[in-house]
């Protein structure tokens, strides 16, 4: 973490210094903002926290709720949603009061006697395979709590307007503030008072129900299935030798899927309440605890839970709906959008594969920075419409991955063929739930393939998959990718061809060029700013740490920045194994030894793979994303 190039910070250096609009930000709701955020679910917070990264923007959550949720539904967190906790500086934190999910086991009938259940398989959980991070259960309710504090931290000091309801809005594209939203507030010394807040952009974070997608006329597109999952929260006494490990189980009563939660003594189970009859009308949704209890005992047998205390319950029926549109642009029609949904308001399905609070944190992610980059002038207006073309694509096959899971979890003991079958679906299919099978077509902002192959380990339009390598000034291993944070900036990583530091290289002459009046840097840079405001330089050479001399590093990868122009050292790494770690970036992702540059963007994913000695194309890329200065 980097701190003190603006002054000596005596205080918790995660508070960063308030600027622009959260300088004095007013504590009223005002008449009109930059960006309007409709409710606080983990889209919503997720996007303050971002924009609370672009301080010239003026942004407002609103949230019907008194205050901050209490108590969560969603739980799981996938290994790409701690990539994302650790860009915003609190994976470390979450990880520690977590349940961290190491195995899962399997659980059927007993072939000698089947109306007993045996531990049919054991797997390593699939993250210990493919990520640095790990697979995590936490209270969603912690999770906001997270992201809120990233959001006041920030140079915007963004905070909920708790208290405000959504009523509808209309748009008509006049004037700077074109959307009219109007809203009502429910509580305080204005309970009951209803006003129009007029925004440039409203984003709909306000859950299955959404009323902003209501009031855009998006429809949810799909059907609830013909069954129905009890779940509860529980503290139990009980014989169950797997208590504490998550858990598949599969009976003649019923299906179980068991996730031990936080703090070694909770659990979630997600209980088979079986079919639905088409006349039912909801009905099953009243179904009460005690029946709840008495089928999971039933799956269980020959084990037993005494349930002691039941945290929350809920009876839902699977549904797995996609919305027509992610934002307010009808089809065939030419201009840019005003509104977005994100999160259940425009995909919505079943709670155990545990993508819900994922998938909508990535739909956040993907929006916000964009939001940042049009409402600063740093973009064309035309970016946003790559939010809905980049996600809902993703939503849909959330969907028809989840249909799948949930149609295996509920299967009888006389559909199953094979006990191993499950347990070898769940790791087959493990790229997708953990949130790195995401893959964004060609666009303005995802490069073309032509040079992929420079760069194999690093596939355009996904995430950057982060190696660890030897920082160069202090010899320190670090993760390459964790030194990103969800500041809004693009990064441009070069890797050297094989000169060292101080030898004429084409890194050299990529360095010359990218600190030139020609680059992109020199063009897209808002005037004034430091010179990595808006693009984060770094380096990572082929040799030794200890065989490169900081001082032959172009002074593009050591900038002075700040106030009191001090150099930063931190963005030079090395490759080559050191005393502390054996890999080598360029064989762990394939990278040319000719050398590559890979631009990621502001949420982490690769938009461009080129040579070091493709400027021009470099420069066509950001003309293409990016509005000169």
């Amino acid at each position: 973490m980097q701190f003190h190039h603006h002054g000596y910070v005596s205080g918790d250096p995660r508070v960063q210094p308030a600027a622009g609009r959260g300088v004095d930000r007013p504590t009223e709701l005002p008449d009109e903002t930059d960006v309007l955020v409709v409710g606080s679910g983990p889209a919503g917070m997720l996007l303050a926290a971002q924009l609370s990264q672009f301080p010239d923007v003026d942004v407002r959550l609103i949230e019907r709720r008194e205050g901050r949720l209490e108590l969560g539904q969603a739980d799981g967190i996938q290994p790409r949603s701690v990539e994302t906790f650790q860009a915003f500086g609190f994976a470390e934190r979450i990880m520690a009061e977590a349940y961290n999910i190491a195995y899962m086991n399997f659980w059927g009938p007993d072939p000698d006697q089947p109306d007993r259940i045996v531990r049919t398989a054991r797997t390593e959980d699939y993250a210990l395979r493919m990520s640095e991070f790990p697979h995590l259960i936490v209270n969603q309710a912690r999770v906001l709590d997270y992201f809120a504090e990233a959001a006041v931290r920030g140079p915007g000091r963004v905070v909920p307007d708790y208290g405000v309801e959504f009523l509808g809005l209309s748009i008509d594209d006049a004037g700077a503030y074109p959307v009219a939203v109007r809203v009502r507030h429910v509580t305080g010394a204005r309970a009951g008072e209803e006003r129009t807040i007029r925004a440039k952009y409203v984003a709909g974070c306000d859950g299955a129900r959404s009323r902003v997608r209501d009031a855009i006329g998006r429809v949810h597109v799909g059907a609830a299935s013909a069954h129905a999952w009890g779940v509860m929260d529980v503290l139990v006494s009980t014989d169950f030798p797997d208590w504490r490990i998550k858990c598949a189980i599969t009976s003649a009563a019923g299906s179980i899927l068991h996730i031990p939660r936080e703090g070694g003594y909770l659990s979630r189970m997600y209980i088979d309440l079986g079919e639905v009859a088409p006349d039912d009308d909801h009905r099953v949704r009243q179904t009460p605890i005690e029946e709840i209890i008495r089928r999971a005992n039933a799956i269980l047998h020959p084990y037993t839970i005494d349930v002691k205390e039941v945290a929350w319950h809920s009876v839902y029926e699977v549904g797995h709906r996609v919305t027509d549109g992610f934002d307010d642009v009808p089809a065939g029609v030419e201009r840019d959008p005003r509104v977005f949904l994100t999160g259940d308001a425009c995909h919505t399905h079943s709670a155990k594969a545990g993508q819900g609070m994922n998938v909508s944190m990535q739909d956040g992610f993907n929006l916000g920075w964009k939001l940042g980059h049009v409402v600063t002038g740093l973009a064309p207006a035309s970016l946003l419409a790559t939010y809905g073309a980049e996600r809902r694509p993703v939503a849909q096959q959330l969907i028809d991955f989840d249909r799948e899971w949930s149609a295996l979890m509920a299967r009888k003991p006389s559909e199953i063929t094979d006990p191993q079958d499950l347990a070898t679906h769940y790791l087959a299919t493990a790229e997708f739930p953990s949130g790195f099978r995401t893959r964004y077509a060609a666009s303005t902002i995802v490069g073309d393939d032509r040079h992929q192959e420079l760069a194999i380990g690093f596939p355009l339009g996904m995430r950057f998959a982060s190696v660890p390598v030897a920082r160069v000034a202090d010899g320190n291993v670090v993760h390459l990718g964790h030194h990103a944070r969800a500041d809004g900036r693009w990064r441009i990583y070069a890797f050297a061809d094989a000169p060292p530091a101080g030898e004429s290289s084409a890194l050299a002459e990529f360095a010359e060029w990218l600190a030139s009046d020609s680059s992109p840097v020199a063009r897209h840079t808002p005037a004034g700013a430091d010179v990595d405001a808006l693009f984060d330089v770094k380096v990572v050479y082929q040799q030794r740490y200890d065989e490169i001399q900081l001082p032959l590093v172009p002074d593009i990868f050591r900038p002075r920045t700040g106030p009191l122009g001090l150099t930063d050292d931190e963005k030079v790494f090395a490759a080559a194994p050191s005393a502390w770690h054996d890999a080598d970036i360029f064989d762990e992702r394939a990278l040319s030894r000719d050398g590559v540059v890979v631009v990621v963007r502001p949420d982490q994913y690769v938009a461009a793979v080129l040579p070091l000695s493709a400027t021009d194309e470099l420069s066509a890329f950001f003309a293409g994303a990016l509005i000169s200065r």
